[in-house]
């Protein structure tokens, strides 16, 4: 039986899938080599482009990513996950550009609140 050629949705998946395992492993290096160069990421407290910046803040974050659902529509993929960072998961929703094989653009959306209320100082 002849195998099909995976999708440009299916790659863009397994792309994004392997950068979340590689944050949650805080293999940094491996994480990079599925960053664009030109990487451009919009999150609720800032933005930053470059991979370089982006792995710092993930470095310094630690947050890890439990991923409950990705939708793909073409290169663009959408993912709906639980992040955890200093203790404190929230529910988040990713958009993740894939081009030329490397994840270029992402942006990420959630309530911000349940992690400003931890912070020392919050009350």
């Amino acid at each position: 039986m002849l195998k099909q050629p995976q999708s440009s949705t299916g790659k863009a998946k397994d792309l994004v899938l392997s950068l979340a395992r590689a944050l949650n492993a805080e293999d940094f290096q491996a994480a990079r080599d599925y960053l664009s160069d030109n990487l451009t990421f919009v999150g609720v407290f800032g933005s930053s482009d470059g991979a370089e910046p982006f792995l710092r803040d993930m470095e310094r974050l630690r947050i890890k990513f439990d991923i409950s659902r990705l939708f793909g529509d073409g290169e663009d993929i959408s993912v709906f996950y639980n992040l955890t960072t200093s203790g404190v998961t929230l529910f988040a929703c990713g958009w993740f550009q894939v081009r030329e094989g490397k994840v270029s653009s992402v942006r990420i959306v959630f309530d911000p609140r349940p992690l400003l209320a931890s912070q020392p100082g919050s009350d």
